[in-house]
């Protein structure tokens, strides 16, 4: 219904974010022993590490996934962007609390 895009993303994300820790903690990593790793399939790995490479979160070197440059950064500014997230959450929850009281 109305939020399940917004679930389908974070689920997502979720999952960018499951590969990136791996990326980080046991890289170089390959996409076969990252989705034996975390359970996910192959197919959901690759998509996973090329948004993340395009993202410069990760880069790709002989031996498999490692580190990007931006990942510091990205990390540093996570408050950030939950914070924002959770913002816009409390503006939508306040618009459909003022719609039920009425």
């Amino acid at each position: 219904m109305l939020f399940e895009q917004a679930n389908n993303e974070l689920e997502l994300i979720g999952r960018h974010m499951l590969v990136l820790k791996y990326v980080i903690e046991r890289g170089p990593i390959g996409i076969l022993k990252l989705s034996e790793e975390t359970g996910m399939q192959a197919h959901k790995v690759r998509y996973s590490l090329r948004v993340l490479e395009q993202n410069g979160l990760i880069k790709p070197s002989q031996q498999g996934a490692i580190a990007g440059d931006n990942v510091t950064h990205f990390l540093n500014t996570g408050d950030e962007r939950y914070d924002s997230i959770r913002k816009m959450m409390d503006d939508i929850e306040k618009i459909e609390n003022s719609i039920i009281q009425k």
